[in-house]
């Protein structure tokens, strides 16, 4: 197994390459690289109706994209180096194992999309690994301005439970997620690049007395304003007042963590953050990026099957440029980069900005 978790850290840099020449023909004509591919296309047809309730970016294209990361983040190089089991990372074991791993703290929430999604794997007989991160890559290329990630299958049905203490949480201070998240094989500015997600996102736990606050205002779209409105002065609580991993959030119905918060002006990670504010192509690029990453943990690509062209094309939308929120000035901005001017962008017109809750489906 240890052997097993280096050559997975050596292989985890794989770029997505270009799509291989279609070879297999699939249901409904549809061509793919591999026979091994074309139940996917099955698969994607059945989530994006039944699941995703005809492709939008709601709550399950939220929560499956979460998932994706609680269950692979499930590995620890460190722990295989003292003898112990280290997980198996982006295996599925979150769903096989269920009754064990979404009782974790850190898992708090993500039970009901792991059960949602289980039938659909179960159905198309596909790994429960495979299914979680391609359901979360067909979710985000839902939202508007989303990436198109890549997709490998074939990883095996057979998995252990994760050991608990490795999702970070929302209450940890940067050292620790940043130790957490380097024995993993992420960098600092890495995780940054994976709080991207934080734009299609929402809590439902940290204050269960307002499921569905999101963390930005426009939470159905892949763009940049979490960036900006997290560098923003807090000024209030949307819910029932300061939970464990929550700090005051600058608009009525946002939601902030305290985890966020912290990482958006650390030295470390501040001029990343900043970086993506005028640069959602940026934001995109390397996204898709640490994503292949996080997907390919415990896992080696090489033995995988490249089925990225099943994953759908995002949608052309040109979102518009960030600003701060109406009734926001840029004397509201907690600027942390040192290194670069903050820009200069403008706000938005009308009365001060309050955000509607991410609605149930």
């Amino acid at each position: 197994m240890f052997a097993k978790a280096i050559l997975s850290l050596a292989a985890l840099a794989v770029a997505v390459n270009a799509v291989p020449a279609p070879s297999a023909v699939c249901s409904q004509g549809r061509r793919a690289s591999s026979e091994a591919c074309c139940v996917w296309f099955d698969v994607l047809d059945d989530i994006q109706e039944n699941l995703f309730d005809g492709s939008e970016c709601g709550e399950e294209a939220h929560e499956s994209l979460r998932l994706t990361f609680h269950d692979a983040i499930g590995f620890s190089p460190l722990l295989f180096r003292e003898g112990k089991f280290g997980g198996g990372g982006a295996d599925g074991s979150i769903m096989a194992f269920s009754e064990i791993e979404t009782n974790f703290h850190a898992n708090d929430g993500v039970d009901e999309i792991v059960e949602e999604q289980r039938p659909f794997a179960l159905k198309h007989q596909v790994s429960f690994g495979d299914f979680i991160q391609f359901a979360g890559a067909v979710a985000v290329s839902n939202c508007a301005g989303g990436p198109r990630l890549q997709f490998l299958a074939g990883r095996s049905n057979i998995s252990r439970p994760s050991p608990d203490l490795l999702v970070p949480e929302p209450s940890d201070d940067n050292d620790k997620i940043f130790a957490r998240m380097g024995d993993a094989g992420f960098s600092p500015v890495e995780v940054v690049d994976l709080l991207a997600s934080h734009s299609v996102a929402a809590q439902d736990k940290v204050d269960p007395t307002i499921p569905g606050t999101p963390f930005d205002s426009t939470p159905s779209s892949f763009d940049v304003q979490f960036f900006v409105e997290t560098l923003l002065k807090g000024t209030l609580f949307p819910g029932n007042g300061s939970n464990v991993g929550e700090v005051e959030s600058p608009l009525g119905g946002e939601f902030r963590l305290f985890s966020d918060s912290n990482i958006a002006r650390d030295a470390r990670t501040a001029c990343e953050w900043q970086s993506f504010i005028t640069d959602h192509a940026s934001m995109v690029r390397k996204f898709e990026a640490v994503m292949v990453k996080l997907a390919t943990l415990g896992q080696n690509p090489r033995a995988l099957t490249d089925c990225s062209e099943v994953i759908p094309v995002p949608a052309n939308v040109q979102l518009p440029p960030a600003t701060l929120p109406a009734g926001k000035s840029l004397k509201d901005v907690q600027v942390a980069c040192r290194a670069t001017p903050f820009p200069a962008i403008r706000a938005a017109p009308g009365p001060a900005t309050t955000v509607a809750p991410v609605p149930p489906s």
